[in-house]
């Protein structure tokens, strides 16, 4: 069983990596030429590079 500070620890570490991932997103947006399309779907495809985002817990 895991315990309480454990499982703090564990989902504090996740929300990093979400933030991480996210505000990495938010730059490459950010640096895309503005005549290019920018749909959802391109957005979603775009694989992640970020290394601390694989599930290695």
């Amino acid at each position: 069983m895991i315990s309480n500070s454990e499982m703090i620890r564990i989902r504090r570490q996740m929300q990093r990596r979400i933030r991480d991932v996210v505000a990495e997103r938010r730059r490459a947006r950010q640096l895309e030429p503005a005549g290019t399309e920018s749909s959802v779907d391109a957005a979603d495809a775009r694989p992640t590079t970020n290394p601390s985002v694989t599930a290695s817990v």
